[in-house]
């Protein structure tokens, strides 16, 4: 027993004689591999650079030639092309319309008739009128009947009374007969005028029922049609029209822009303009500026200026509110001065502005850095910004996030 359990001592393995450290061997490396790694990550913090803030760029180029004397653009606005003249015709009367003689797109003439009323009631009240005027003027005929034959019987009973073959009193009732006649006479000339009146007024209500063009234009609303009962006063149903249509004269189109408070003191009245409208972005229509409106909107911060053609024979493109953009231009230079320096463009999103409408800054891309530079603005036109001190043309500008930048920011060019 001792033999055997002596013999199964011998075959056990001993393993607190291992020495201390060696009995997880990988740890050791495990360990290493992480320092090793934040080193290299640490290194890597502080000796790589800093990755720059993503921006593109631009550069800035002449806004015009040296010495040009073309006028350039002051301020852009956006607007809409208006009619200065134009009605809705409606009748003067309330009536059922019988006739309609207009169609959109059709041009009318002023005077020309574009609808008619029911008047058979207004022609009834006519020939009422007319037999009442009849029998006034026969009236008057017969009073003049009476009122001669009374003068005859004055004249003859006065002889009679010189020579007291009749009485006072019968000479004083035919002279009162004579002085009711005259009376009489008076009174049928005055009933022969009312009656004049009555058939005038009659023959002006006939002729509100013809519905004429107030001046020459193009019809562009037809609003009543055959049937329907038209009123100049605000109709009381669903089913009333007030008015046949829209007629509008095209030569008194012109266009309304709103010009921020800010540069309002660029444009005055005259001033040369080009006018584009969004249907016809390549085409420049020459204008000027009629009148600034004396007025601000409050809610809007903006000034009504009115802008016309100056072509007065209108092309068939330009409609009523159209959309349009205009550009209120510089006075030209005279020959021979030297023109001013126009200055350089950039894109709008290249300024970065502030609470004073003509200054701002810039971020002028050096390398991987930006230096920031004030700048002086000019007009905002279709082309972007102008900047007349500055910057110069060829300098390259960032765009993009430029309230995240500052004078030598790191920058990471984005390609377009």
């Amino acid at each position: 027993m001792d033999d055997r359990s002596a013999l199964l001592n011998q075959l056990r393995i001993d393993r607190g004689a291992e020495p201390e450290g060696e009995s997880r061997p990988w740890l050791k490396w495990l360990l290493l591999a992480v320092v090793v790694l934040a080193a290299a990550a640490a290194a890597a913090y502080f000796l790589l650079p800093a990755p720059g803030t993503p921006v593109k760029t631009a550069t800035a180029r002449a806004a015009g030639g040296a010495g040009s004397a073309a006028a350039s653009s002051l301020l852009d606005a956006a607007g809409y092309v208006v009619a200065r003249r134009q009605a809705t015709v409606s009748a003067k009367i309330t009536g059922k319309v019988t006739e309609v003689l207009i169609e959109e797109g059709r041009r009318v003439e002023g005077g020309q008739v574009v609808a008619r009323i029911d008047d058979t009631n207004i022609r009834a009240a006519l020939n009422q009128a007319q037999a009442q005027l009849e029998a006034a003027r026969a009236a008057l005929t017969q009073i003049r009947v009476n009122l001669a034959n009374a003068e005859r019987d004055v004249s003859r009973k006065s002889s009679l009374a010189e020579q007291k073959l009749i009485s006072t009193a019968e000479l004083d009732t035919a002279q009162t007969n004579l002085d009711s006649l005259r009376a009489q006479l008076v009174t049928a000339q005055r009933n022969i005028d009312v009656a004049q009146r009555t058939v005038e007024v009659a023959l002006r209500n006939l002729d509100d029922t013809v519905v004429r063009a107030p001046f020459s234009g193009v019809i562009t609303v037809k609003a009543a049609q055959v049937g329907e009962i038209i009123s100049p006063l605000s109709a009381g149903g669903g089913f009333t029209r007030t008015g046949i249509g829209t007629v509008v004269d095209m030569n008194s189109l012109e266009v309304e822009v709103d010009v921020s408070e800010s540069f309002i003191n660029r444009v005055h009245a005259e001033q040369a303009a080009v006018v584009k409208l969004n249907a016809y972005p390549d085409w420049e229509i020459p204008a000027y500026v009629i009148a600034i409106i004396p007025t601000a909107e409050r809610s809007k911060a903006t000034v009504k200026v009115r802008v016309g053609f100056k072509d007065k024979d209108r092309d068939p493109r330009i409609l009523p509110e159209m959309g349009a953009r205009v550009s209120f231009l510089s006075e030209a230079p005279a020959p021979g001065a030297a023109a001013a320096t126009p200055g350089v463009v950039v894109p709008v999103d290249a300024v970065l502005t502030s609470g004073n409408a003509d200054t701002g800054a810039v971020f002028i891309v050096r390398g991987a850095t930006v230096e920031r530079r004030a700048v002086k603005l000019g007009a905002k036109t279709a082309d972007g910004q102008t900047i007349v001190a500055g910057l110069a043309a060829g300098d390259v500008v960032a765009l993009g996030a430029l309230a995240g930048l500052q004078d030598g920011s790191k920058i990471k060019i984005e390609q377009p």
